[in-house]
């Protein structure tokens, strides 16, 4: 899941390079580190050819039908090779079938699944094994065993019966199985989310409406009462762009302790987290490559399988046109998420905060609270004016995270915590210049003042 690592704490990035060929696959204490992703979130990159099962952690009664899966697919796969394959996932029992999707790598399954094949003259057997396992035996599959079909059949280009296919699984996941599949899905671990799923890869226009009805009926009758926390990247997250107070690549103090109270929310008991996503202005390609680069420089900075949602070269040049395609994104994961709220953090350098202004005067919004990170001087009566609107403009993540308290939306314990981050990473930062040092000190110490009036 997209988590945020606070104990991993460079002071400054490095962009790391171009990939070669395809993408690879009194404080209160301290923010645990964040987990790893979920094990139905594995996505098919490495080719293993179905030499080796590598199912090492399996039952050894899976482990040996995952040998003869792979003997079964060595060479040419006839139709007799595909009834043995079917057959065994067919007389699986519920935890068997379990362990053999989620233990059969996920390149060798994507694999099995083009091979199987509907003949002209002959059984169906692709048709039989999808409807076997999206429909038949759906019910007794893990959130994890479905999202892992639903990724090895969005890995290449979706055929007709991979889209019936994955329709099927999410009509058949509902309440909260539903949010949890869905977040699976986006935290597969490269830029195959679900909004590349439902708005890039699936052609079906109707099967695209059919999910997004049942994800608005699902979210009706459970309301997670929950934030999707989305980011702005660039001299939001780090320094990068027009911000000149810190050095360049500085991943700003406290961010990370900030999204993650946001994530776990302001009630006594946390959320579930992993509802951190990125909205970068960086143009989306569909081999990923660009958000790859993305992705790299945020898990760097500590921050764990990031779901990032592109621009386009379309909307890259100017204020408005940025906004515009913040705006289309957030109008997305409303409709794909429609159980959640939104929290938006931004900065005031590229068109973050006429997103933000525009999203939080929308009628009937669900935007709870613009943060916009003031990177261009704003002053008292610019503020105030943004304030109006619904946004709030602040200078260190400890004013943020004060407003966020007073909003509802972290607790006090949270706000602690950000503030004691905030402090030992500012400590860390290699500033080029005393002055620049104290200066920062200085905001850091007003925010800290005003938290301590807003606690009492």
């Amino acid at each position: 899941m997209t988590r945020v690592n606070p104990r991993h704490r460079p002071a400054t990035i490095a962009t790391p390079k171009a990939p070669k060929g395809k993408p690879p696959a009194a404080a209160a204490p301290a923010n645990k580190s964040w987990g790893a992703k979920a094990v139905g979130s594995a996505r098919p990159e490495a080719t293993t050819g179905f030499d080796d099962p590598r199912a090492s952690g399996a039952s050894p009664g899976v482990e040996a039908k995952l040998k003869q899966i792979a003997q079964l697919m060595k060479g040419h796969t006839d139709r007799a090779d595909e009834k043995q394959i079917i057959a065994l996932f067919k007389g699986a029992s519920a935890s068997e079938l379990n362990e053999l999707i989620l233990e059969l790598p996920a390149h060798d399954f994507h694999e099995l699944v083009s091979d199987l094949d509907d003949r002209l003259i002959g059984p169906d057997n692709r048709t039989a094994f999808l409807s076997l396992l999206s429909k038949e035996r759906l019910g007794e599959l893990s959130v994890d065993s479905r999202a892992k079909l639903i990724g090895v059949l969005q890995y290449h280009q979706t055929r007709s019966l991979d889209e019936k296919a994955v329709r099927d699984i999410f009509l058949g996941t509902k309440g909260a199985d539903l949010s949890k599949l869905k977040k699976a899905i986006d935290h597969g671990g490269d830029h195959r989310d679900l909004q590349q799923l439902v708005f890039h890869d699936l052609d079906d226009s109707k099967i695209r409406g059919q999910l997004l009805a049942h994800f608005k009926k699902e979210a009706a009758a459970s309301p997670s009462g929950q934030v999707k926390v989305l980011s702005d990247i660039d001299d939001t997250f780090y320094v990068n762009l027009k911000d000149d107070r810190y050095p360049k690549k500085t991943v700003y103090p406290g961010v990370k302790d900030f999204y993650a109270e946001l994530d776990k929310g302001g009630a006594a008991k946390a959320d579930d987290e992993g509802d951190l996503m990125f909205l970068s202005a960086r143009p989306y390609d569909r081999p990923g490559a660009v958000e790859h680069l993305t992705r790299g420089t945020l898990e760097k900075a500590g921050v764990n399988d990031p779901t990032v949602l592109s621009g386009d070269f379309a909307h890259l040049i100017g204020n408005q046109q940025i906004a515009d395609k913040k705006f289309e994104n957030w109008a997305q994961v409303r409709q794909l998420h429609p159980e959640y709220g939104s929290v938006f953090v931004g900065d005031s350098g590229q068109g973050d905060a006429i997103f933000g202004a525009r999203a939080a005067t929308l009628p009937g919004t669900d935007m709870k609270k613009v943060f916009i990170h003031n990177v261009t001087g704003l002053d008292a009566s610019q503020r105030a004016d943004f304030a109006r609107n619904g946004v709030h403009i602040f200078d260190t993540y400890v004013g943020a995270a004060t407003e966020a308290y007073q909003s509802g939306l972290i607790t006090r314990d949270g706000l602690l915590r950000v503030a004691a981050g905030a402090q030992r990473e500012l400590a860390q930062v290699p500033f080029g210049s005393s002055a620049q040092k104290a200066a920062r000190e200085q905001d850091l110490a007003r925010d800290l003042d005003a938290m301590r009036a807003a606690l009492q």
